[in-house]
């Protein structure tokens, strides 16, 4: 039976104590895996796929990112990064959990897993990162375009001039969030487009640590953080050998019901990357981890993890 324990570190911020949890397998651990989560969200809803892992012999780490879950100074600042580099300072949050990490189960291999904004922050670590990784897992992501990303940066930007970094904007979560359901049949709550499950969907509105309208400053970060990644010359920067397994669903409004997904996997191949590979999901939504099928996910992702940690 695995187990799990819960600490703090503090944030590259310099003040804000983050929460993060472990799960510790019985017996000598075959890898880590280090989960990073999505925007609006936190690391307890991975609960369940946490626990499986542990279960079948992987040490799993994960933390709150600043703005998120009990990693929250105070009102004002959930869902907000920081005032300055914020992106930065949640990709180097990920680098200190993983150094912290790795140097007490050396010679563990070691794999990070983001989903979402987690997957946008996860590619960002590949690219300055990557180095310390035996392979990477990105769930739920996108390849937006050019013109989107800078939209979406000056959007935010203005509403930053009129109402300050920490404003939680209606109009930006609407310009981000709203379409989203638009493809869907039969929509029975905003949300529908993270999960088929609809008890996952109800949980998920029910959580007051879910679903909040983010900052300004946050949607900012983000897609600045989207637009480092989407530039060639910066994916060029990748290790050429780090194993990286795309998964998503075919009904996945971030990943444009796949297209994204596969211009995101495309630019890895272009960058020179070996080992890269991608499974689109029929009918799935946003949160693989939590759809109708999430059995047969769990399953495609441990074989994965054993396969390249030599098991």
């Amino acid at each position: 039976m695995a187990t799990m324990s819960e600490t703090t570190f503090l944030s590259s911020d310099g003040r804000t104590q983050l929460y993060a949890r472990e799960y510790r397998p019985e017996g000598e651990a075959v890898g880590i895996v280090q989960l990073v989560h999505g925007i609006a969200e936190h690391i307890a809803r991975y609960d369940a796929f946490a626990s499986f892992l542990a279960d079948n012999g992987y040490i799993v780490v994960a933390h709150d990112q600043l703005g998120h879950g009990k990693s929250i100074g105070d009102a004002s600042t959930q869902g907000f990064f920081s005032a300055e580099d914020g992106w930065s300072k949640a990709v180097q949050d990920i680098h200190t959990l993983h150094e912290k990490t790795a140097a007490r189960f050396p010679g563990k291999p070691y794999f990070l897993f983001g989903h979402s904004m987690g997957s946008f922050l996860a590619r960002t670590y590949l690219i300055r990162f990557g180095a310390g990784l035996d392979g990477a897992i990105i769930s739920g992501t996108g390849q937006q375009s050019p013109l989107l990303i800078t939209g979406g940066r000056v959007m935010s930007d203005m509403e930053i001039r009129r109402h300050g970094a920490t404003y939680h904007s209606e109009l930006l979560n609407n310009m981000a969030f709203g379409s989203y359901t638009k493809q869907l049949e039969n929509v029975r709550t905003p949300c529908d487009w993270l999960s088929r499950d609809s008890a996952v969907v109800d949980r998920y509105i029910a959580d007051p640590l879910c679903g909040f309208v983010p900052t300004a400053g946050l949607l900012r970060d983000m897609m600045g953080g989207i637009g480092f990644i989407s530039k060639q010359k910066n994916m060029d920067r990748m290790r050429k050998d780090l194993p990286v397994l795309f998964i998503s669903g075919d009904c996945d409004p971030v990943g444009e019901q796949g297209k994204g997904v596969i211009r995101a996997y495309k630019g890895f191949l272009k960058a020179g990357l070996t080992d890269v590979t991608m499974k689109l999901y029929h009918g799935g939504r946003h949160e693989m981890l939590n759809e109708t099928n999430k059995e047969e996910v769990y399953q495609d992702i441990l074989g994965w993890l054993n396969g390249k940690a030599g098991r």
